[in-house]
C-alpha cells in the first residue's frame, strides 16, 4: 500500500482525537467501528462529527493496520486528496447542502474501476501500475455525485481472477497477497478481495466490487460481510476494466443490508457507455430502502438448493438452521434439485475468453496514445518480461484464442436459454418461487501461492451465467471463519431479494468483528 502524505497525518494528528471527544445525544463515547450509513449522516446533522473527522478515521485505520503487524493488504492506493474533499464537503453542510445518501460517507472501489483523479486504477497489474484513466468510471462519478468520498482503490484478484490457471485469490502483482481478517494465513476469496476486507476490517464504511462469476458474493460471505450483484444492466461498467459484456456487473459490499439498498440505489441509471443499462429503464430504482421489511419473510414462497449438502457438515448444520428461521417466520420452504445443466458451464467459459479478448483491448486502447500498454498482445509481452507477475501462475486466459464470432453467438444463446429461460426462470415459474436460496460456499481455506486455490464450494454459478441478481448475508461461523447465505432471484429481483435478505439479516445478526488470528488448526 503507498504511503499517506505527510500532510493528511498531519491532518490526521490535529482531527482524530476530537473523533472520541465527541459525545452522542447518551452522552457516552462515539465509537466509529462498524457504524452504518445511517448513523454516521445522522451524526452529522447533529454535529457530533464532520466528515473530516470520519474520513480521518478510515485513513488512519488504512494507514496504522500494517504497522500494528496484520499487514492485510486490501489496499492498492489512498487517495491523496481525500481530507481536502471531506473539508469542502463539511462546508457545504454548514451551508445546508446536501448532495446525495451518500454525503459525506467514505468508499472505496475497487482497483479494476476507473478514477480520474490522483489514483491509478491497474486490475492489481504492475503493467498499469501507471495507468491514470483519462475519465471517471460512471459508477465514480455517481458517487461523487450523491456525496461520497473516494479514499482508496482496493487489492484484487489480478485482471479480476481471469489471468492463468492455478491462481490465488487475493494475489495481484501490484498489491501483493490479500489476507483475510478473521484468520490471516487463510483466504480471501476473489476477485473483489480488498473491496470485502476493508468493509469487514473497518478501513471504510463501504466499497464496490465486481463480479463475473462469484466475484462479489464469495469473498462478501468469506469475509463476513454483505455483498450484492446486480441484475446485469442496473449497474453501469463503462470505465470498469472488463472481463465479460454478458456476465460483468458491479456492485455493493457493506456490513449491512441496509446499508446495501442505500448504496444501490446511488448506482443506478442509464450509461451510454454501456447499453446494457438500456434495460434498466423501468426496472431500477434510486432509493432501494423503501422495499426493507422485518416482516418480509412472511408469506414468501423460497426454493432450497440442496445440492451442495453433505461437503461440509458445518456448513449443513448453519444452512439448516437459516432454513428453519425462515419457516419460523412464516416461509414456506420448497426443495430444488440442481437449477444448471453440467454444459452450460463451459458455454459460458467459451463466452467470457471471446468477450475478455475483445473488451479488455477495447478498455486498453481508450487509455489513449500516451499509454504503454495498448493491446492484450502488449501485456502479454510485459508480463513476459517481468520479474513478479508469472511467479506464481500464468498467462492462458490471455493467450487463449478466442471462438470464431458465429461459434461465440451460438455458445451465448445456449448459455443464456440454459441459465435463464430453463434454468432460474423455468424452476422459480414451476414452483412459484420468490428467491432460489443456498448456502453461498464454504469457510476460507489456507492461503498457498504454489498450488492455486481450494475451495471446498460455491453457489454462484447460477445468477452469475444468467446475469440475474445475487445476495450473500452473514449465516454463521464454521470455527472462527465466517460463512454466508445466498439470496437470488429473477432478472431486475433486487426489490424482493433485499426485503427477505433483509428480514433474514435482522432477524439473526451473524455479522461479528474480525479478530485478526494468524492462523488455526
Amino acid at each position: 500500500m503507498k504511503s499517506i502524505n505527510y500532510l493528511i497525518l498531519f491532518v490526521l494528528f490535529i482531527t482524530t482525537p476530537s473523533i472520541f471527544a465527541q459525545k452522542t445525544s447518551s452522552k457516552k463515547p462515539l465509537d466509529l467501528m462498524e457504524l452504518t450509513i445511517t448513523q454516521i449522516q445522522d451524526s452529522y446533522k447533529k454535529r457530533e462529527l464532520t466528515i473530516q473527522n470520519v474520513v480521518g478515521f478510515y485513513l488512519n485505520q488504512i494507514d496504522s493496520i500494517d504497522k500494528n503487524g496484520v499487514e492485510l493488504n486490501a489496499i492498492i492506493s489512498v487517495n491523496p486528496d481525500a481530507m481536502k474533499i471531506a473539508a469542502e464537503m463539511d462546508k457545504e453542510l454548514k451551508e445546508g447542502k446536501f448532495r446525495g445518501s451518500l454525503h459525506g460517507i467514505p468508499v472505496i472501489l475497487k482497483d479494476n474501476i476507473d478514477t480520474h483523479d490522483k489514483m491509478p486504477t491497474t486490475a492489481g497489474s504492475r503493467a498499469l501500475a501507471n495507468s491514470y484513466p483519462l475519465q471517471d468510471s460512471f459508477i465514480a462519478k455517481k458517487l461523487r455525485e450523491a456525496g461520497a468520498v473516494i479514499i482508496g482503490k482496493a487489492n484484487l484478484s489480478e485482471w479480476a481472477n481471469f489471468r492463468g490457471k492455478n491462481s490465488t485469490s487475493g494475489w495481484s502483482g501490484v498489491g501483493g497477497l490479500g489476507k483475510n481478517p478473521y484468520v490471516l494465513d487463510c483466504n480471501t476469496c476473489g476477485s473483489s478481495s480488498g473491496s470485502a476486507v476493508s468493509v469487514s476490517a473497518n478501513l471504510s464504511v463501504i466499497a464496490i466490487g465486481t463480479e463475473t462469476h462469484g466475484s462479489i458474493v464469495c469473498p462478501s460471505h468469506i469475509n463476513g460481510v454483505v455483498g450484492l450483484k446486480p441484475t446485469v444492466g442496473l449497474v453501469s461498467r463503462g470505465g470498469v476494466i472488463p472481463i465479460s459484456y454478458s456476465q460483468d456487473s458491479p456492485g455493493p459490499i457493506t456490513r449491512t443490508v441496509e446499508d446495501a439498498a442505500i448504496l444501490l440505489g446511488s448506482l443506478t441509471g442509464v450509461d451510454e457507455r454501456d447499453d446494457k443499462t438500456l434495460s434498466s429503464e423501468g426496472n431500477s430504482f434510486t432509493n432501494y430502502t423503501q422495499f426493507l421489511n422485518k416482516e418480509g419473510l412472511k408469506g414468501k414462497r423460497i426454493g432450497v438448493i440442496t445440492d451442495y449438502f453433505g461437503i461440509n457438515k458445518d456448513v449443513d448444520s448453519l444452512y439448516t438452521k437459516a432454513i428453519d428461521y425462515m419457516e419460523s417466520q412464516g416461509a414456506e420452504l420448497v426443495k430444488i434439485d440442481n437449477i444448471l445443466d453440467s454444459k452450460i458451464g463451459a458455454y459460458s467459459f467459451t463466452v467470457l475468453v471471446y468477450e475478455f479478448i475483445n473488451g479488455l483491448n477495447s478498455y486498453l486502447k481508450s487509455l489513449g496514445p500516451d499509454a504503454k500498454i495498448k493491446s492484450v498482445n502488449d501485456l502479454i509481452k510485459f508480463n513476459k518480461k517481468d520479474t513478479v507477475e508469472l511467479r506464481y501462475f500464468g498467462q492462458e486466459y490471455l493467450e487463449m484464442k478466442p471462438v470464431s464470432k458465429s461459434e461465440y453467438e451460438k455458445n451465448l444463446k445456449m448459455m443464456h436459454e440454459g441459465s435463464r429461460q430453463e434454468g432460474i426462470d423455468k424452476i422459480m415459474k414451476v414452483h412459484n418461487l420468490d428467491a432460489i436460496i443456498s448456502a453461498t460456499g464454504g469457510p476460507a481455506w489456507k492461503t498457498n501461492l504454489k498450488n492455486g486455490d481450494n475451495n471446498s464450494f460455491g453457489s454462484a454459478g447460477p445468477a452469475a451465467i444468467a446475469g440475474y441478481p445475487n445476495i450473500t448475508v452473514p449465516m454463521g461461523f464454521v470455527g472462527e471463519l465466517p460463512v454466508g447465505i445466498s439470496f437470488y432471484g429473477k432478472a431486475w429481483s433486487e426489490p424482493i431479494l433485499l426485503e427477505i435478505a433483509y428480514a433474514y439479516e435482522q432477524g439473526t445478526l451473524k455479522r461479528k468483528v474480525p479478530k485478526y488470528l494468524k492462523t488455526i488448526d
